[in-house]
């Protein structure tokens, strides 16, 4: 009886996890994400007469030659494409100062970006990746397909600690046979990973969401604190009563971050910041509408 009741439990994490999602996706994403992941280009759909403001270049010249009349050609994006999302489950996204782990912001950003892809008819697909390759769901259609990532996206627990990002960036290069959108969600606390990002971005469309807790940026000034490196396990003491402690840990910081932004800005990646002790919302909409005006 306890592993189905196991099972019901997970099944209503998963459910909880799609309705509160969907709602977003419904009333706020749907259409932002359609705008800012365009279509692979342009198919012919028909012809019709022209209307001022009509673009000269797409007159259909023939047409309007044997018709007396000018026509203009009308064309549809071809919408279908790919999602393929990276995942960071290594052990440093189970870090969090306040209500919520990076790793759970991390799940509902991950689900939010299946749901939308859901709703406008695109594939979605999931890499979930520590110091390993974890779990490959490879991108496919149909919401029964969406609910199976839902459900590793609650329920997958990983076997290695550390991360390993230039293999998850490499492994979608390989995975990837058409021209598709990435997905990568991680805390980029990672050795340097510029050159597959560079190699993954030179044939897809990439964008890096990075997570971060403010604890993380600066210590809190109480006296000893233990500090364990989640991906390693070590340990060591900090006094962060001492000025040049507390310096140092933000110069760490500030580097870390700093190689997250050369390696974006060296592979033309669209970036964007989620502090997890806020609400992911109004940072994700407002980078979705400046991708639709760019």
């Amino acid at each position: 009886m306890e592993p189905l009741l196991d099972l019901y439990r997970l099944l209503a994490q998963v459910r909880r996890l799609e309705v509160r999602i969907k709602g977003l996706v419904d009333h706020l994403f749907g259409g932002e994400y359609r705008a800012a992941f365009k279509g692979r280009g342009l198919t012919f759909s028909e012809v019709r007469p022209y209307q001022p403001g009509d673009e000269v270049r797409t007159i259909d010249w023939n047409t309007s030659a044997r018709l007396g009349q000018p026509y203009v050609k009308v064309f549809e994006e071809e919408r279908e494409q790919a999602l393929l999302i990276l995942l960071d489950i290594s052990a440093s996204q189970r870090f969090g100062s306040g209500s919520r782990l990076k790793a759970e912001v991390a799940a509902e950003i991950a689900a939010l970006l299946a749901l939308s892809a859901l709703r406008n008819r695109d594939r979605a697909g999931l890499v979930l990746f520590s110091d390993r390759i974890e779990r490959v769901l490879p991108p496919r259609k149909g919401r029964g397909h969406v609910f199976q990532l839902l459900r590793e996206l609650v329920a997958f627990r990983p076997q290695g600690r550390g991360t390993n990002l230039s293999e998850a960036l490499e492994f979608a290069r390989r995975l990837l046979k058409r021209r598709s959108i990435v997905a990568v969600i991680s805390d980029g606390r990672a050795p340097d990973y510029t050159r597959p990002l560079r190699m993954l971005r030179a044939r897809h469309d990439v964008v890096f969401i990075r997570t971060f807790d403010p604890r993380e940026a600066a210590l809190v000034p109480v006296g000893w604190m233990a500090v364990e490196d989640l991906e390693t396990g070590q340990r060591r003491w900090l006094d962060t009563l001492r000025p040049e402690v507390r310096l140092r840990w933000q110069q760490a910081y500030a580097q870390e971050r700093a190689r997250w932004q050369e390696a974006c800005r060296s592979a033309s990646v669209d970036g964007i910041e989620i502090d997890v002790s806020r609400s992911f919302v109004e940072p994700l909409r407002a980078f979705f509408q400046t991708r639709m005006q760019r």
